[in-house]
């Protein structure tokens, strides 16, 4: 398009701008120009850049030049939260509304009440903002051909939240069937914090064409203040909340200051919470919590509170992660390590949310190493690093569930939707043989399951096409969309009043009646659990009773890790340039005295006996999940060499196996080391070492589901953890027993290598620690860095001494020892 075009067609938006006082930013004029010359991209810029404007402004100035006759959704936004779709909607609106365009935003989601559905569908507007669930289900529905007729633009936001996981394959495959009715439709994707820019565009885009990559807005200030402790003790901590150390916090934090707490799991952010209320009584108003748990009103409550000023702090887990625009928070507080950069980042975006802003973060380590884990993130920040994110590879389950979106809705021809799905990255070498196989599933049942009419789904046309004709199975399906599976939630109710949230079945399952538990910042007398929900009612007995919820544990980013060794090293030789650093020196010294510290090539073990046995203690720094693999790996290996019992338990910096009082562990170590290393036969150790069939039968649950083989059943009829444990591993069985090459099969035990036991990570840290030189340190105590794998193990044993006493009765050990 030739320049003075462009000037035209961008005259009204310009005009907008400089109303609101505004210069357009550079980054945003060079996408506005690029989509009207035909472009497709991904815009990447720091959070609070205007990357919104940016994205919607040009479809905006096309559709004000052309008029179009047939109605129509013409621009489809995607957002991965309902949450952000109300802010999107006023963001979209205010210009909309203030310069008189003649065009009406909309929003579908699961929230969209049924009277505005039917609305949408008999009038579209012309611009709709949803989630990929939501998108599937219109796909899902006869009509979704002559609502998307005009579409011309889908622009998916925060990508680099969905691209890592299922949702942003399910969202690939949607847009793939969008492309397919209409070619010319252009793709824009929006990001804030991702490492692999181009293939993460490919995704979003599609295979076809070079993608636009739209970066350097205004970089923003980062500000980042550690709490840091008086004096450290030399023996940290792990596997605790910090709350001990809450007064430290309330001495940083301002009353008048508008500052979010972030946590990193919901059970923390209850308790934080319960702490803060105590603690500081004359926030009593203006102290609110917000997780995923909590109802939905009761969350947009707090975050028009939060937008209004009136809410000045909130304790929140990643449920405010994303682009909700809070500019009046000025501070940000992380209690406990982010374990990634791109966490921190994304967080520290929500204060001071606008071009140019200064994010202020202040840090709160729950225990000493913590401080070690800042510092490499401050060190990864400073050299511009962000993680990768990659998405899972062909995962079967979801195109299964998209076909079947499909039949239930227009239906498909096969060959030109197998064309469409290859033209997406994640599909791109999809082979016929497995394609031939999902269908012959999704049409017979496949090998095992034909005897079963609800297994049976695709019926074929005289045209060609498949469809799904028995109502019944398209009704449960559209149900049952979505790719997030989790344990069936219990709704957490008032016995005369409103909803507080829901928790999760196995918790409920323990209480008996007056039992009182804290939850939603409320202490809650257990009544009775009828209908999947629990009736409860206040109560003004204490408890300490919080509920926990599935996925709570993070490990450190590869990334991170490989930062983490890098400040190890510098303590080594004494270089302690960062706050943190100088703040661990008397733990450092004390670990030199003990052992020593490894270089970043270097893997340090340690070797000694207690009263409880002989202890190993490895440091490789991989984060949790790769460390969980390499105990119970060493372990099995060891055992081959000399049998015994070895206890295994494992944090991010390193892993602990705990022998009989006898057992030879020196002398199998220099003997063996390169037994342990060895990576050659992987799979089949770890199969010996950790049970993967069972493992694979827990992931199969999850991947039936979301392939529709396993469904949670009509409103009012879900099905309970139980159930669903019995009908999945009924299926793992009969798929085993009569068709051992199932497909569905393979992905499991795939997904659980490659991503529960990141066996990638694992094997390069295998390969690292051979190349690199080990440092074997016989010490007559545990370390420092020893210290904090005991507390791992003390917390998953019964005993009548709680798990703090126990900590200062070990310390007060050591310290004895000492003099």
């Amino acid at each position: 398009m030739r320049a003075t075009d462009l000037k035209q067609h961008l005259s009204p938006v310009r005009i907008w701008f400089e109303k609101q006082g505004w210069e357009p930013l550079p980054f945003q004029t060079r996408t506005w120009d690029a989509y009207l010359n035909g472009r497709s991209g991904l815009i990447q810029v720091p959070t609070g850049s205007g990357k919104t404007y940016a994205a919607v402004m040009g479809p905006i100035a096309r559709m004000l030049q052309t008029s179009n006759e047939q109605s129509g959704v013409r621009l489809l936004y995607i957002t991965p939260l309902r949450a952000l779709s109300r802010d999107l909607a006023v963001a979209l609106k205010q210009p909309i509304e203030a310069m008189g365009w003649p065009l009406r935003v909309g929003i579908r989601n699961g929230d969209t009440p049924s009277a505005e559905r039917s609305r949408q569908l008999r009038k579209p507007p012309e611009i709709l903002i949803t989630t990929p669930e939501s998108l599937c289900v219109l796909l899902a529905c006869r009509h979704c051909e002559a609502l998307f007729n005009t579409l011309e633009t889908v622009i998916l936001d925060e990508w680099h939240e969905l691209i890592g996981s299922k949702r942003g394959i399910q969202a690939e495959l949607a847009l793939s069937w969008l492309r397919q009715q209409r070619p010319e439709m252009q793709t824009w994707a929006i990001s804030a914090t991702i490492g692999n820019l181009e293939e993460s565009a490919r995704h979003a885009l599609g295979e076809g064409g070079e993608p636009c990559l739209i970066t350097g807005a205004p970089q923003r200030g980062l500000n980042v203040t550690s709490i840091l402790p008086d004096s450290i003790d030399g023996f940290p901590w792990g596997g605790h909340l910090g709350l001990r150390r809450y007064e430290d916090l309330v001495g940083q934090l301002e009353p008048g200051i508008s500052t979010l707490l972030f946590t990193n799991t919901r059970n923390q952010a209850e308790r934080w919470f319960q702490c803060l209320r105590y603690a500081c009584p004359e926030m009593d108003g203006l102290l609110a919590l917000h997780h995923s748990a909590l109802d939905r009103s009761e969350r947009e409550a707090i975050e028009a509170s939060v937008k209004a000023g009136s809410m000045l702090w909130v304790v929140c887990t990643s449920s405010l992660d994303l682009g909700v625009d809070f500019q009046p928070v000025e501070r940000v507080v992380q209690i406990g390590s982010p374990k990634n950069l791109a966490r921190l980042l994304q967080r520290a975006g929500r204060s001071a949310h606008l071009p140019g802003g200064t994010s202020q973060v202040l840090f709160m380590p729950t225990n000493a190493l913590e401080l070690l884990e800042l510092s490499a993130v401050r060190r990864g920040l400073d050299n511009g690093m962000v993680e990768e994110r990659r998405p899972p590879r062909e995962p079967l389950d979801v195109l299964l569930q998209h076909l079947t979106t499909l039949a239930c809705g227009p239906g498909f021809k096969p060959s030109e939707t197998l064309e469409a799905i290859r033209g997406t990255s994640s599909f791109r070498t999809l082979e016929q043989s497995t394609w031939d196989w999902c269908l012959r599933f999704l049409e017979h049942g496949g090998d095992c399951l034909g005897a079963y009419p609800r297994y049976r789904k695709l019926e074929s046309t005289e045209d060609g096409r498949f469809v799904v004709r028995d109502n019944a199975i398209a009704r449960l399906h559209r149900l049952n969309i979505g790719t997030i599976t989790s344990a069936p939630s219990i709704r957490v109710r008032f016995v005369r009043g409103s909803v507080l949230g829901h928790v999760e079945e196995t918790f409920i399952s323990q209480l008996k009646p007056k039992d009182v538990f804290f939850f939603a910042g409320r202490q809650l007398e257990f009544v009775r659990l009828r209908e999947m929900t629990a009736y409860v009612k206040s109560s003004t007995r204490k408890s300490t009773a919080v509920p926990a919820w599935a996925g709570g544990q993070m490990s450190l980013s590869d990334l991170l890790t490989h930062h983490l060794r890098e400040e190890v090293a510098r303590a080594a030789r004494g270089d302690l340039d960062s706050p943190e650093l100088k703040a661990l020196e008397p733990l450092f010294e004390r670990q030199m005295d003990l052992s020593t510290l490894p270089l970043s090539e270097q893997l340090l073990i340690e070797t000694c006996r207690t009263r409880e046995g002989m202890h190993l203690y490895a440091f490789p720094f991989e984060g949790r999940f790769v460390h969980e693999g390499l105990g119970f790996l060493w372990a099995t290996r060891l055992t081959r060499h000399h049998r015994g019992t070895i206890t295994v338990s494992v944090n991010d910096y390193g892993f602990e196996l705990l022998a009989p009082r006898g057992y030879p562990m020196d002398d199998l170590i220099e003997e063996h080391l390169e037994d342990l290393l060895d990576d050659s036969d992987l799979e089949a150790d770890l199969e010996e070492a950790l049970n993967l069939s069972e493992l694979c039968r827990r992931r199969f649950r999850s991947i039936a589901q979301v392939a529709g083989l396993l469904v949670q059943g009509f409103p009012g009829q879900s099905k309970s953890t139980g159930q669903l444990q019995i009908s999945g591993s009924l299926l793992w069985e009969v798929f085993n027993k009569h068709e051992p090459g199932n497909l569905l099969i393979r992905q499991a035990q795939q997904e659980v290598l490659q991503e529960q036991l990141e066996l990638p990570r694992l094997r390069s840290a295998l390969q690292r620690m051979r190349r690199g030189e080990t440092l074997h340190c016989p010490t007559p105590r545990p370390t420092p860095l020893a210290f904090p794998l005991l507390v791992e193990r003390l917390n998953n044993r019964m005993s009548n001494e709680s798990v703090l006493e126990r900590i200062l009765r070990m310390q007060a050990d050591a310290l004895k020892n000492e003099q």
